[in-house]
């Protein structure tokens, strides 16, 4: 890691180096604050979590190699140097914030209330038609996530693309000043984190501070139909790049034909050029999520024919609209986060197939003062979408289960509630025939991830 000595980390973080040797001036090879990830050279961070402490692990880490540690508390007996810090996760920040100011690659900073991780799939599949990427992994996408995703640039790297994700004020501000992204692209402004937020005017406010710290020369990239960011017209004197699909966007797409749950085909109309995609990914929200990457990939650079070789590439995630071909059924695996725009998007999915539709959905979280509303809404949709079967799995589930009965002519064989998903697990296998296509849909904290595994094992 160029010009990452442990001097410059002590002074990056402003903690006191303590060493016996003369391997200031060394550079370390990595940064990690689990100690099972340590390699030859790394720097291990202790961090204090909520059931374990990293500064039990330091010297754990020496003996796996680690270069260094930064600590809050000088450890009783190590063999390796450590930097003494105020705070080990803070260290982090400001360590990472150091080291991306010392690189110049691009940096793509994708945030929004729905879709980013898919949208970051995407742009990823694209831009990798030509350069070399980094991306964020799994669900490193906070202020822990992002200093490490960070970190974890090196010198092959041509380009990164973060995901930055937060649920209150202030936070974006920090991720913007650790990523300093040259391109921003916001997906939407949905109905999430309305505990902190408030509303979506307090959602666009708080997404907004991405461009806190934004390059000078760098460039917008906003999804047009969203309403919200519809409001956004010129950051600093830079006039935003709009997808969607309306004509009036920069860049849009038109002539769409469903082939249901085995993607779709369309034109993306971008700088007077037309270029002909056929998506193995389903579902409307995914062609905007191509949109997202074209638009992307045109500012950096990318050909017409680079950009659909990438939309056609990419490769679902689990837990995000995931398509499971079982012998026995088909799921879709959208379990990993839900809040009502997802929620209706994954229903319209499964409204797609020429099976008999099953629907289990659970709880949405951090909705605020409007989740019973909220909940209802969702019932009430997944009525009206004509799903075959819908499973109503947790406490606010109950009013979608409600909502959705006395949406429904005949309920009685059709619709289904369980306060826990252990006990639907009881009896799932008596709801499924052969056959089906299966969504299972929920937020995160509801670990639907079991009854995913539950389905196909």
């Amino acid at each position: 890691m160029k010009n990452m000595t442990l001097l410059n980390i002590a002074k990056a973080c402003g903690g006191k180096l303590i060493i016996s040797d003369n391997s200031c001036d060394k550079e370390v090879k990595g940064v990690v604050i689990d100690s099972r990830l340590v390699k030859k050279d790394y720097l291990f961070i202790a961090v204090k979590g909520e059931r374990v402490d990293g500064h039990d692990f330091i010297q754990s880490a020496a003996d796996k190699g680690a270069i260094a540690a930064v600590c809050e508390k000088a450890p009783s007996s190590i063999s390796i140097p450590y930097i003494l810090v105020d705070n080990s996760l803070q260290a982090l920040k400001d360590i990472a914030t150091w080291y991306r100011m010392n690189l110049t690659i691009p940096v793509v900073g994708i945030t929004g209330s729905v879709g980013k991780t898919s949208t970051k799939e995407y742009v990823s599949s694209v831009l990798s038609q030509r350069y070399n990427v980094l991306k964020t992994e799994g669900n490193y996408n906070n202020e822990i996530g992002l200093p490490l995703t960070i970190l974890k640039i090196r010198k092959e790297h041509e380009i990164a693309v973060l995901e930055m994700g937060i649920s209150q004020f202030g936070e974006m501000h920090r991720l913007s000043k650790i990523a300093k992204p040259n391109y921003c692209l916001l997906t939407n402004i949905g109905l999430c984190h309305l505990e902190q937020l408030g509303s979506r005017q307090g959602i666009l406010k708080a997404k907004s501070e991405i461009f806190d710290f934004m390059y000078e020369n760098g460039s917008i990239i906003l999804n047009g139909d969203d309403d919200m960011l519809a409001t956004i017209h010129n950051i600093r004197g830079i006039t935003p790049i709009r997808y969607g699909f309306g004509s009036d966007n920069d860049v849009y797409a038109d002539n769409i034909v469903t082939n249901g749950l085995q993607g779709s085909s369309y034109n993306i109309h971008i700088n007077g050029e037309t270029l002909s995609v056929n998506s193995p990914m389903p579902g409307k929200h995914m062609i905007l999520n191509a949109l997202a990457a074209a638009a992307t990939g045109r500012l950096l650079g990318l050909t017409g024919k680079e950009i659909i070789q990438g939309i056609e590439q990419i490769k679902p995630v689990s837990g995000r609209s995931n398509i499971i071909h079982h012998d026995k059924w088909t799921i879709i695996d959208d379990c990993y986060n839900a809040n009502p725009v997802s929620m209706k998007a994954a229903i319209d999915l499964l409204a797609m197939a020429d099976t008999r539709k099953v629907a289990i959905l659970g709880d949405m979280g951090e909705l605020g003062t409007d989740e019973i509303k909220l909940h209802k809404e969702i019932g009430e949709y997944a009525a009206s979408k004509k799903i075959d079967v819908i499973i109503c799995v947790g406490k606010l589930s109950a009013y979608m289960y409600k909502s959705a009965a006395e949406k429904l002519t005949d309920s009685s064989n059709n619709i289904f509630y369980f306060e826990k998903k252990e006990d639907l697990i009881k009896c799932l296998s008596d709801l499924l025939i052969e056959g089906d296509t299966i969504l299972v849909k929920a937020s995160r904290f509801m670990g639907f991830d079991h009854i995913v595994n539950m389905i196909r094992g």
